[in-house]
Order: structure tokens, then sequence, then C-alpha cells
């Protein structure tokens, strides 16, 4: 009896601040309309089915395009309309240029040296300047056609010695090892999975274990208050590949330092490391060097990015069509960390597109 006494007691002690802290919330006379929600929880019970944007589209007729949603402990809004969506990015988008950063991409401050997480300020305008102006126009990307096409064609040997064997291919898996390959020769000007290169499958093990981590769902996320606890262990494994993944990009960063400072010349185009590294900036209204570990936190991050242009090509010589040129709205958008991992869906969309036209299976 004594000791049940004593549970309860414990009981008592260690969740009556948390009861407290749900008991005194007032719900806003700003926040949007939306479902109630359970205790503690919130809405993620509405959410737990199999489709939740269906459960979302279901709302969007109750409540209207601009829902209010609380996930455990966090307020979230959803906007599913192109009116709304237009006020909050483009007339309010200073109001809403912060993105919220889940618990396990907080590892060695990645959020403040990634371009998709940082708070909008001076370093992340510099990031975007050095994309835009410096990388992401027309003529560098015209530049590094034979790079990506190199690549397919790597590509379609893998899959021509793959089909040799008894055993299914599974396409989707050469695709996104091509994809990680593309992004490591256009940023780094080097195979990332050189069958012979044991940094770049040890590389290649860490992005991908970051990038399922990013997308899982995590209590953390939904309950702050308990992240220091890391129930699920999802920043303990974070903490762990980003530290070796930060190594060998560190590596990489400091070999081409070294090149530089000799007077290397490489017979290459200006790859997206260099374009880092030459950064100078006024020193007053913008940063005046980046850092070793700014560049290596943005080097990691470009791997994270969806790039079009490079599924287009791999769409083109599959479909028999050739590589259009393309403008540079398509060239990058940012991966949303906390959804899933862009690039395969992405590749197993093309294939499935694939396959509901065969006339251009039978090109």
């Amino acid at each position: 009896m004594e000791f049940s006494w004593n549970l309860i007691v414990w009981c008592v002690i260690c969740f009556s601040p948390v009861l407290i802290h749900f008991l005194r919330r007032k719900k806003s006379a700003n926040f949007p309309p939306g479902p109630s929600g359970w205790p503690v929880v919130g809405n993620i019970l509405d959410l737990a089915g199999a489709m939740p944007h269906r459960d979302l589209a279901l709302m969007k007729e109750k409540y209207g395009p601009i829902l209010g949603l609380k996930i455990g402990a966090v307020r979230t809004v959803v906007v599913s309309s192109a009116t709304a969506a237009t006020e909050f990015f483009k007339n309010y988008d200073l109001n809403f240029a912060d993105r919220a950063v889940v618990d396990s991409m907080r590892c060695c401050d990645y959020h403040k040296g990634s371009i998709g997480l940082a708070p909008y300020g001076t370093y992340w305008r510099v990031l975007r300047r050095i994309c835009t102006v410096d990388m992401l126009v027309l003529k560098r990307i015209n530049e590094t056609a034979s790079v990506r096409r190199k690549c397919v064609d790597q590509m379609l040997a893998w899959l021509d010695e793959e089909a040799r064997n008894p055993h299914p291919i599974d396409v989707g898996r050469f695709m996104y090892l091509t994809l990680f390959n593309m992004v490591g020769n256009l940023m780094l000007s080097r195979d990332l999975l050189d069958p012979k290169s044991k940094e770049g499958h040890e590389f290649f093990e860490a992005m991908s274990c970051m990038m399922e981590c990013a997308g899982q769902a995590n209590m953390s996320d939904a309950f702050p208050w308990m992240s220091w606890l890391d129930l699920q262990g999802v920043r303990r494994r974070t903490n762990r590949n980003m530290r070796v993944a930060l190594r060998i990009a560190s590596s990489f960063v400091k070999e081409r330092m070294k090149d530089m400072s000799k007077g290397v010349v490489q017979n290459r185009p200006k790859d997206f490391l260099d374009v880092l590294i030459e950064f100078e900036g006024d020193g007053k209204e913008e940063l005046t060097k980046l850092s070793e570990h700014e560049i290596n936190i943005v080097v990691l991050a470009r791997p994270l990015l969806h790039i079009s242009v490079y599924v287009d090509p791999i769409k083109n010589v599959l479909t028999g069509h050739p590589t259009p040129r393309v403008a540079d709205e398509n060239v990058a958008l940012e991966l949303f960390m906390a959804a899933s991992e862009t690039t395969s869906s992405t590749t197993e969309w093309v294939l499935t597109e694939l396959l509901c036209s065969p006339e251009c299976m039978a090109k």
C-alpha cells in the first residue's frame, strides 16, 4: 500500500505541471477555426489515418481554406487556397519567412547554417544571393549538361548490368543513387558514390539516415517541452550521422581550400563549393566570408534539395525526348524537411507516369 501511495504522489507531482499548462491555455480569438481536438494530443488523432491529406480536404469544406489545428502542443495553420496563400507568402511574407525547425535538425547547429532552415536575416540573404546570382543562372546550368548526361549514362550502364541477373531490378534505387551522384558532381565536382570510394558510401549512408530522421514523426516536435528526453532517439541518430557527414564534408572543403591556396588549376567548370569559398562580402550589410562550418552545413544542405533539372534529363532519356533548356524558376525547390524523402518520391512518380504512358515506354 505504501508503494502504491508513493507512486500516486509521484504521478501527481510529474503530471500536475502538464495538466496546469493545458488547462490555463485559452484559445486565441485570432486563431483560425478548426476541430477542437483532444486533450494533450490535440488534432493528432484526426490526422492519424492512412490519407491525412483527404482528412484535411474534408476539414476545409467544414471550416474554410484557413484551418487551425493543434499538433500536440504546437498550434498549426493549414492554408489550402491560392488566395490565402498569396496573403501569407506575398503580402505578409516577412511575418512568415522563418520556417519551423524540427528537433532533429538542431543537431550541430545545422538549422542555423542551412539555407532552407536558417532564420530570415543577413546570412540567409547572402546564401540566397549566392544561389540565385552565382549558381542558379541559365548559363551555369547549361555548362553542366555534360555532367548530367554522364550520370544518366552511368545509371543506364548500372541497369544494363543489373538486368543480367535473374532477380527483379529496383529501378527507383538506381535512380536515387544517380541523383545523389549528380548533386555531388554539380556541387563538389566528384562522384559521391564511386564504388572504390569508402568515404562516398559512408557519406551517402549518413545523408540517407539524416533525411529519414528529418521526415520521421517525432514526439519532440509535437511536444517541445519533452524534447530533452528524446524518447524516440531521433536526435541521437541524427546527431551521430550528421557528425559523420560533417566530417566527410569538411574533408572535401579542406582539400579544395588547400588546392586553391597552392594555386592548383582545375580543368573543370566552377562548382558550388568554389563559389562558397570565394565569396567575399562588404562586411557591413553582409558577411565578409563564410566560415568553414557554414560552408560544411551548406554543402550538406545541397543534396537535400529537390532539383528538378536533375530529374528532367533522366525523364527525357527514358521517354526519348531531348533535354530542354531549363528556366531559373525550375532549378531548385527546397525540400520541407518534415515531409517524406522527395527525391525517391519524384523518381517513383516519373516511373509511374511512364508506366501509364505506353507510347512513351515504347520509345
